[in-house]
This record gives structure tokens, sequence and C-alpha cells, in this order.
């Protein structure tokens, strides 16, 4: 039943983006340039995701558990650090670039544009980069003689 429910949410998803245009990445790059041929289209997008999202939490979060498993898995940290703003940058800034962000590219890979594919390759390699520097950057535990 989960798989179900997953696969259902996808298909609402994909859906989503494909109707409000955000697989298209020249409608994307329009609403960035605000100097230009700025389409402000996408804020209600937005918006509407952030309404829809902040409602959502305060009626499932209200729930004992989730539906699907034995625990609610929320960020257990607030911090505004480093990482999450150089996290942040170096997606706005691909996202700036490409037009793509990983929700809007994930469903438009069904489209074959090589653009999506090249997309996605790079969005993949880069977790594996990020996945590799945070390995290095871990402190080692002292050892002890």
């Amino acid at each position: 039943m989960r798989i179900i429910v997953a696969y259902i949410i996808g298909i609402v998803f994909g859906l989503g983006i494909s109707i409000s245009g955000m697989a298209n990445p020249a409608k994307v790059l329009n609403f960035f340039d605000v100097a230009g041929t700025w389409d402000p289209s996408l804020i209600f997008v937005m918006g509407g995701a952030v309404v829809v999202t902040f409602l959502g939490y305060r009626f499932v979060l209200k729930r004992p558990m989730p539906l699907f498993d034995r625990q609610f898995l929320l960020p257990g940290s607030n911090v505004i650090d480093l990482k999450l703003l150089g996290g942040s940058a170096v997606f706005g800034i691909g996202w700036g670039i490409a037009g793509f962000c990983p929700g809007g590219a994930l469903p438009a890979l069904g489209t074959g544009r090589i653009e999506v594919v090249l997309f996605t390759v790079a969005l993949v390699a880069g977790i594996f980069a990020a996945r590799a520097m945070m390995h290095f950057r871990r402190p080692t535990a002292p050892t002890q003689a």
C-alpha cells in the first residue's frame, strides 16, 4: 500500500510541476529575469506550495504518527550555518543557470530532452560530490593510547 500511495503522490506532484510550467526552463528563467522578460506567474505556484505546506503541516502533525511510518521524520536542527547557506547558494545558482530545480527536472525527464538528462546527471554527481566532501570534513575521534 505504501508504494501505491508514493506512486500516486509522485503522479500528482509531476502533474502539478508540468501544469504550473516549472518543468519548462524558459518559464523558470523568465521568472528570474526581473530586468527583462519577467514572468511573475511562478510566484503564485511557489506561494500556493507554501500555503499548502503550512496548512498541511498543522493538520498532519496533530496526528500521533504518520499513516505509513512509525514516526515523523522532521529536521533535527534549525541552525542557519555555512553548510546551509552554501547549499542554498549552489541550489539557487544552478536553478538560475539551468532553469531546472530537482523537483522540476525529475518529472521533465519523461520528455527525453537532453538538457534535462544532463541536468539530472549533474545533480546526481553533485549529490555524490557533496557527500564525499562531508565525509572528508568529518572530524575523526581522537585515538586513545
